[in-house]
């Protein structure tokens, strides 16, 4: 058998291809038949777009209620609402499946405890997923319990807090799970979370709702479901809450 100098190889193989390859498809999809709607953005990234639905303006908790449906009783301050220890959780009245949610909040100025006792508080997308809200600035835990992860499931891809008592935001992208009739998962819920403009979750998968003892697991729930933020005993402060259906 005759061996071929790997250049002379190569120029074979070239030339038994076709000489002219079949033109590229200059349209290989159909353009959109809807216009997108207009709407008018806020005055900065942080205020509410004009089709965003505002949970909180510093003013009113009308749009929450306490886990049992009784009104919610945490404290409203100088334009921010406070966790009241020992009220429990508050849930938005209002249900909500994929959707845009931006939301700020302040650990306590003067920390107390350390790790998972310091300004402890979560934001749960469909009261199921949580977000983790905590004082993670020099304050040691596991990685995937600090400010900003997919509680017990993801860690943040990086540590963006800010000093205790500073304002912080979270900007959040979350896709709702699918489910078939018979309850099973279909699609995972996905999340894509910036920390003060840094982002921190890209467009991760959850693996189900996110206990603190026990695996993540699934169970079939409705495709809107209400938001909630936890009562972990600490004083956490939230503002400027809204949210876009999408």
């Amino acid at each position: 058998m005759v061996k071929l100098a790997p250049a002379v190889g190569l120029l074979l193989f070239f030339a038994a291809l076709p000489s002219e390859l079949p033109a590229q498809d200059a349209a290989p999809f159909p353009p959109p038949r809807l216009e997108p709607p207009i709407i008018t953005p806020g005055r900065t990234s942080a205020d509410p777009p004009s089709d965003a639905v505002v949970l909180f303006d510093g003013k009113s908790l009308a749009r929450w209620h306490g886990t049992d449906g009784s009104p919610a009783k945490w404290q409203i301050r100088d334009g921010y609402m406070e966790v009241a220890s020992g009220t429990g959780d508050i849930l938005t009245a209002d249900s909500f499946g994929d959707c845009q949610l931006h939301i700020e909040w302040a650990t306590p100025p003067i920390p107390k405890g350390e790790g998972q006792e310091r300004g402890n508080s979560g934001v749960f997308l469909m009261g199921r997923y949580e977000i983790q809200v905590l004082d993670s600035y020099d304050n040691k835990t596991y990685f995937h319990g600090q400010a900003g992860a997919v509680y017990k499931q993801y860690a943040p891809l990086v540590n963006a807090s800010r000093p205790p008592g500073e304002w912080q935001s979270y900007d959040i992208v979350f896709r709702a799970p699918k489910f078939d009739e018979q309850g099973k998962v279909t699609e995972r819920a996905r999340v894509t979370v910036l920390h003060n403009g840094v982002l921190i979750q890209n467009n991760v998968e959850i693996y189900g709702n996110t206990y603190h003892d026990r695996p993540a697991l699934y169970t079939a729930h409705p495709p809107r479901e209400p938001l909630r933020l936890q009562d972990h005993g600490n004083p956490v402060r939230y503002r400027n809450v809204w949210i876009r259906r999408l």
